[in-house]
Formats: C-alpha cells, structure tokens, sequence
C-alpha cells in the first residue's frame, strides 16, 4: 500500500507540470535576477527542473558503476547549460530553442522509461547538446542586467542540486521498484509533448 500511495503522489505531482510551464526567465518580466532568484528559478521553472531531475534518474537507473559512470551526464548536462547561458549573453542565435527545450523532455523521459544503457561519453554528449538549448534561453533573457553572472552562478547551482536529487531517486529505486521510475519517465514524456504543441 505504501509503494502505490508513492507511486500515485508521483504521478499527481508530475501531472500538473504541464500547467507549470512558463518556466524562462522572460516570465517574469526579468524581475528575478540576482543569486537567490537565479537559485530558485530552476527549481520553480517546470521544464528546467523536469529536465535536470530526469538527467539524474536515468544517469542513476543505468549507471554501471557508481564512480564516474553516475556524473557524465550531469555534469555535462550543468557545464554544457553554462556554456549556453554565456553564448545567449553573447547574442549568439540557434533555431528552434523552444521547440529544442521541449524534444529534450521527450527524449528524457524516454531514456528513463526504457532505461536506455549509453556509454558514458554518449550520454554526456546528449544530454549536453540539449542543455545548450536550456542555457541559450537564459542567456538571450539576461543579456544587459548587470546581475547576469549572479544569477547563472545561482542557476548552475540549483541545476547541480536538482541533478543530485535525481540520482538519489533514481540509485533508490534502481533495485527496489521498476514500474515507478517508468510512470515518472512517461510523465515526463507527456510534459515534453505538451510543451512541443506549445511551441509548435
């Protein structure tokens, strides 16, 4: 009883991201700038923290070995986010940033459900391709506040922290129950598809 009263807190909780979704930093009318509010706002923000916590589950659900196998992808992940934030603070443009935002969602919660084993390096370069997506968003919405350093300082803090809570799911649930991290990767397909129709 236990395990189902979880798994459907879960399920509940995931299925409301979709009206979560103005999750950028132009939402709010630029009003969040500075280290707190760089802090908060992935944690805030339904797409960015969908994004990170599903890097750590997968990365915990199909890590081989703990050490290093469990940190590529997160750590790409954050670094990569980074090197895009300074690019979109840089004017530098790509196409189809939203439309990128929401496929990384789709691809996630589908590594997730089907436990996709990659190699290390694979897996880093993935996941790290799409958080350039997720970095630019910011970067374009912080160029010219004289905070921007502060607040990606917060950003990537918070993208740390969130990553390392999913791998904390993720290693927890590895052994113990196979049908909640699949419920929670389809959630997550689902938020993805949603945020793509917006998009589109």
């Amino acid at each position: 009883m236990r395990t189902a009263a979880k798994t459907l807190s879960l399920v509940t909780l995931l299925s409301v991201l979709p009206l979560a979704a103005s999750a950028h930093t132009g939402a709010d009318a630029g009003l969040h700038h500075g280290l707190v509010a760089g802090f908060m706002h992935p944690v805030t923000g339904a797409d960015h923290l969908t994004a990170m916590v599903a890097v750590g589950l997968w990365s915990a659900l199909t890590a081989r070995r703990a050490w290093p196998d469990l940190l590529w992808a997160p750590l790409a992940f954050a670094g990569m986010l980074l090197v895009g934030a300074l690019m979109g603070l840089a004017g530098v443009q790509l196409p189809a940033v939203e439309p990128m935002i929401a496929a990384s969602l789709l691809l996630l919660g589908l590594l997730v459900v089907t436990r996709t084993h990659m190699s290390a390096v694979a897996a880093a370069i993935v996941v790290g391709a799409f958080a350039i997506f997720h970095g630019l968003a910011h970067g374009h919405e912080l160029a010219g506040t004289p905070d921007a350093a502060l607040t990606l300082a917060g950003m990537v803090g918070a993208t740390v922290l969130l990553h390392a809570a999913g791998i904390a799911i993720g290693w927890a649930l590895r052994h113990a129950n196979v049908w909640v991290p699949r419920v929670a990767g389809a959630a997550v397909v689902l938020f993805g598809a949603v945020l793509l129709a917006q998009a589109a």
